[in-house]
């Protein structure tokens, strides 16, 4: 019964279906941020998803699938060229570039059932565990050597790693996949599930303290922070922003109706805040 629950959780944590990933120019004027000039960079029919960008912004780096296994592209945003930077037997996700100027970090799945968290070289493809036996969904590096994370179980928690020592700590339970770092803080942030009204609560990994920052938009619950520490989330068709510094509720910005598209889910914001890479279908 104990396999049989670990296999039904890995297939809702990894489900799925037909995505596109959007690269969208963003401006924030007057308080608020819109998009424009919307481009289609995965073209490819099956799951493409989880969108990073790397540091300097010229990167990103998505799953997506061919010969029916998901495997990390990297895409270059000026030139438009995709490289393929995976060819294992099992399929990765949440990929994120590494400090390292060679080294992206992903989940993968393989064929027996394991999942960890793995260092990738993009220049060998060669791959390194960082994670012995704990089954990450997703994941936020909180510094070189530390994550915060979607552990899975029954159930699932929110528990921070220190990947050098092989040690960790559960800080949270019942939450959601987005884990992020908040700009110009120590803090992370993370969804919690623990109560109908889902919330979006800050974690300090120093004092282990956590607070809630707000309510996250009913059933929702993939979100962004922009450099200037506005949170951007979607209720799948409508774009939202909320500033902790001065807004006490979620601003709606756009509807992607304008755009033809829809199911929007994850979504990313590049670290000099000129553009958003984000899932929908059309």
């Amino acid at each position: 019964m104990k396999l049989l629950s670990s296999f039904f959780l890995t297939c809702i944590v990894f489900s799925q279906s037909s995505t596109e990933v959007y690269l969208f120019d963003i401006e924030y004027k007057n308080s608020k941020y819109s998009l424009s000039n919307p481009k289609n960079i995965s073209k490819n029919p099956g799951y493409d998803n989880q969108p990073s960008f790397s540091k300097d912004g010229k990167l990103i780096f998505f799953s997506s699938t061919r010969n029916n296994q998901t495997d990390i592209l990297r895409y270059e945003i000026v030139s438009g060229k995709k490289i393929w930077i995976t060819k294992t037997e099992g399929g990765e996700y949440s990929p994120v570039k590494m400090n390292n100027n060679n080294f992206v970090s992903a989940v993968r799945l393989d064929p027996d059932g394991k999942q960890l968290l793995y260092r990738y070289d993009m220049r060998s493809g060669s791959s390194k565990a960082l994670s012995d036996d704990l089954k990450i969904g997703y994941y936020a590096w909180v510094n070189k050597k530390e994550i915060l994370c979607f552990v899975l179980g029954d159930p699932n928690t929110l528990q921070l790693v220190d990947l050098i020592k092989n040690n960790s700590i559960i800080i949270d339970k019942k939450i959601g996949r987005s884990i992020h770092q908040i700009p110009k803080t120590k803090k992370m942030s993370y969804v919690s599930k623990s109560f109908d009204q889902w919330t979006i609560n800050s974690f300090d990994p120093r004092t282990k303290s956590i607070k809630k920052i707000i309510n996250a938009i009913p059933e929702s619950e993939d979100l962004t922070w922009t450099p200037i520490g506005i949170m951007l989330m979607s209720d799948g068709s409508t774009l939202f922003q909320y500033d902790p510094q001065s807004s006490n509720d979620w601003v709606s910005l756009l509807n992607f109706k304008k755009f033809r598209l829809k199911n929007i889910s994850r979504i990313a914001m590049s670290p000099q805040g000129d553009m958003v890479a984000l899932v929908a279908e059309n």
